[in-house]
């Protein structure tokens, strides 16, 4: 189980000081530990617009997030809180409370625009909180969405970047919540009663002409209808009379509205049930990579993000797979091994959980790159357990031949042979204890050769004590001459097939790691394409909504526009055809 990373607090993530956004280290230390799937919700808006009351709700907590209560801004930058998630185990929530946009103390609109675009880029869920209702002051307030395409770049591309290349930025963007404080109207359209969404796509309604008025009009309602298919709206009433709203973190759960509090449970489950985990995991890496782009006076690419985070992920999950690897094979491996087969079997059980490993943590290796260089790395490390296994396998054998031998050297410096019939006894003496030496178990894939050398090493001794015997008649002399050499062919024999067997086993092993590689990858690529095909699903089946309801509305033009974003999708989904097919 991941260990949890539960905040006592909210703690800075991007000072905004003197108009220069700055990464805290600090909290990029606690991002980089979180081993969880993410959920990300950030909160934006208007300042003293009651985000930061929302957000800790969210956490489950009175006092977090700092409520400011005068007409100056009270958050700067962007503060994160991180806990565990309160419905989803083993899953941590990110909350991010951001700078309240429209500072009177800032002057202008460009750090606004970059913490609006930080917080779409980094969350999973991002809430816009603004009071009353939706009028076009309140549209108007919105205008950093009709900058996100001068803001942000969906690939490397150049000119690809724009309202009509919705697609690129929707796989990105998060869902969008519409929060509205203090919302006094009546719900209802001709008398009949409306929810929050209804309300909500009412007023992306578009107006017919082509003239400014009417530009400026539809472009932030365009914008947010197209990056933002998936939408959801909430509506507050007043929490607690005025003149307590300076302290409303402060007051009693009875001291306030009961519709309020109702409104605040009912979207905190909505945003906890419904906020799905972070895509692009290692979210610290995100943050460095968006921040330092804007500090560079580049625009964030969210491809090129993706691209970083996919060579430090995959680096790691090569890291960790490696790890997996040693540990199992420290753990289940004795050497020396009795046979080069039983090391194999070892090591492809822990190779398989290695690559499972490697799967679980990997995140678009391209082309397998990563899991290739996994590959290399669990083959080196087998040649050099089997290298291992070998040494261990001589210094054994050789250890135990001085210890069963070394006393039958000993007799042939005391002469105890060189007598007549001394050679005859010096090789039943060597038989029994070559006998000896076979019945000792585990000496390993050496022992066989180690033997061979050794006794290669006393044909002289045997020759001196053979010529010495004054017993033995030239034929029988003959005899044992060719005994011996019958016996050394033999043991010869035997050593060449023990080599080609060895050969056979390390090339019958390579084979079943790359059929176990080619299974796991295909595996994953059949996942992955299965994945896909439901996103491009899921969002085709969101641009045919809006398109019908374009049509409804009487934009043909908008509609046909949409199209084209329909066209894309659909040529995708053609394009991811089973992987058998591509095998």
């Amino acid at each position: 189980m991941a260990p949890e990373i539960n905040l006592p607090g909210p703690m800075s993530l991007i000072d905004n000081t003197k108009g220069q956004l700055v990464v805290n280290p600090e909290a990029l230390k606690i991002l980089s530990a979180i081993t969880q799937p993410v959920v990300v919700v950030a909160i934006v808006g208007l300042y003293r617009t009651g985000k930061s009351y929302l957000m800790n709700k969210l956490a489950g907590k009175k006092n977090g997030f700092s409520l400011g209560s005068t007409v100056k801004s009270h958050t700067k930058g962007i503060w994160m809180w991180c806990v565990p998630h309160p419905k989803k185990p083993e899953h941590t929530l990110v909350l991010l409370d951001t700078e309240g946009l429209g500072d009177i103390e800032k002057g202008d609109n460009e750090n606004d625009s970059w913490i609006f675009a930080l917080a779409i880029l980094l969350s999973s869920t991002f809430v816009y909180n603004s009071m009353g209702t939706i009028n076009q002051q309140a549209m108007d307030q919105l205008h950093y969405v009709t900058e996100l395409t001068d803001r942000i770049k969906a690939n490397s591309s150049p000119g690809n970047n724009s309202v009509d290349d919705s697609a690129d930025f929707v796989s990105f963007f998060p869902a969008f919540v519409w929060t509205l404080r203090d919302f006094t109207l009546e719900l209802e359209v001709d008398g009949e009663p409306i929810t929050a969404d209804d309300y909500l796509e009412l007023s992306l309604k578009l107006r017919k002409g082509t003239d400014k008025k009417s530009k400026s009009f539809n472009d932030p309602r365009l914008c947010i209808r197209k990056f933002f298919p998936k939408r959801k709206c909430f509506v507050f009433d007043w929490p607690a009379p005025k003149k307590y709203l300076a302290h409303l973190e402060q007051l009693k759960e009875e001291e306030l509205n009961p519709d309020f509090i109702e409104q605040v449970a009912e979207f905190c489950s909505y945003i906890l049930s419904h906020s799905n985990v972070k895509t692009l995991s290692g979210l610290e890496s995100l943050v460095l990579t968006y921040v330092n782009a804007i500090s560079s006076g580049d625009l964030p690419c969210m491809e090129n993000a993706v691209l970083a985070l996919a060579q430090i992920e995959n680096s790691a999950a090569v890291e960790k797979a490696i790890a997996h690897y040693e540990q199992q094979m420290g753990q289940k491996v004795q050497l020396p091994t009795e046979t080069l087969q039983e090391l194999l079997d070892l090591h492809r059980d822990s190779e398989r959980e290695a690559i499972e490993v490697f799967m679980k943590n990997s995140f678009k290796d391209v082309d397998q790159m990563f899991q290739r260089k996994l590959g290399a790395q669990l083959e080196a490390r087998r040649d050099d357990f089997c290298k291992q296994n070998s040494k261990a396998s001589s210094d054994c054998c050789m250890a135990l031949l001085q210890d069963i031998f070394g006393p039958l050297e000993e007799d042939v410096k005391q002469g105890t042979f060189s007598k007549p019939g001394g050679y005859r006894l010096f090789t039943q003496k060597l038989q029994e204890l070559k006998n000896k030496y076979y019945q000792v178990p585990r000496k390993g894939i050496q022992a066989k050769e180690v033997l061979k050398k050794y006794l290669e090493s006393k044909e002289d001794v045997a020759d001196a004590l053979l010529q010495t015997d004054q017993s033995l008649s030239e034929k029988e002399k003959a005899i044992e001459v060719e005994r011996i050499k019958a016996e050394s062919a033999e043991a010869a024999k035997k050593m060449l097939e023990e080599i080609q067997k060895k050969n056979e086993e390390m090339m019958e092993q390579k084979e079943k790691s790359y059929q176990e590689h080619v299974k796991q990858l295909t595996e994953k690529m059949e996942r992955d394409r299965a994945q896909l095909m439901a996103e491009q699903e899921k969002t085709l089946a969101l641009k045919l909504q809006e398109q019908e309801r374009l049509l409804k509305e009487g934009f043909e033009n908008e509609s046909k526009r949409l199209q084209k974003d329909i066209w894309d999708i659909q040529m995708r989904s053609k394009s991811l055809e089973p992987i058998c097919n591509i095998l």
